[in-house]
């Protein structure tokens, strides 16, 4: 664990947040912020820019967690929320705004810092599938491109599959480009002659 990592507390209570303040120095944190304030709370975020964002609250409003979603998606950090109530809505809630971490009665200190190395871990997988997915549905568009840049060429040359995707291959490699870039092409040629 890297105990340079810049830590933001966003938590309205001075003592719930010298719970997990406390808790992170006696982990070895020095880096930590405390953000008081839930108003304009995306903006406190980016003026810290933290590593990892710990909330704390006594129970997420749905306003908190309207926030958190946008946080979550504009920062793209790990986040673990102590809440001291909850429900099944505000978990899934919580979780589809980006929360890695959502922790039900649990603010101890001592408990603080395998917390938080859970938190980074689960989020560091779920930003590798994320990143595997992208590359997937990339993937994916490209063949459908290629596939109707094939359908193209097969129909206006009359060639078979086969010769329409050498011919797109050997286009590639002559001008140095990747297939999906010239089928592109090839599609939007296409729809000049329509």
């Amino acid at each position: 664990m890297d105990h340079g990592l810049k830590i933001v507390i966003v938590d309205e209570s001075a003592i719930r947040a010298a719970i997990l303040e406390e808790g992170l120095r006696e982990a070895g944190f020095t880096q930590v912020v405390r953000i008081a304030e839930m108003n304009n709370l995306l903006a406190r975020v980016y003026a810290v820019d933290p590593d990892v964002i710990l909330i704390d609250l006594e129970n997420p409003s749905r306003d908190v967690l309207e926030q958190m979603f946008q946080v979550s998606r504009a920062v793209r950090r790990p986040i673990a929320m102590f809440v001291d109530q909850s429900d099944t809505a505000s978990i899934q809630a919580s979780v589809d705004a980006g929360v890695s971490a959502y922790i039900v009665d649990g603010l101890k200190k001592e408990r603080i810092k395998h917390i938080l190395d859970m938190c980074i871990s689960r989020f560091n997988a779920f930003s590798r599938l994320q990143g595997e997915l992208d590359v997937a549905k990339s993937a994916l568009e490209e063949r459908k491109v290629i596939d109707r840049a094939k359908g193209i060429l097969m129909k206006a040359k009359n060639l078979n599959e086969e010769a329409a995707y050498a011919l797109l291959r050997k286009t590639a490699m002559n001008e140095n480009k990747k297939i999906a870039e010239i089928a592109q092409s090839v599609l939007t040629a296409a729809e000049l002659f329509k």
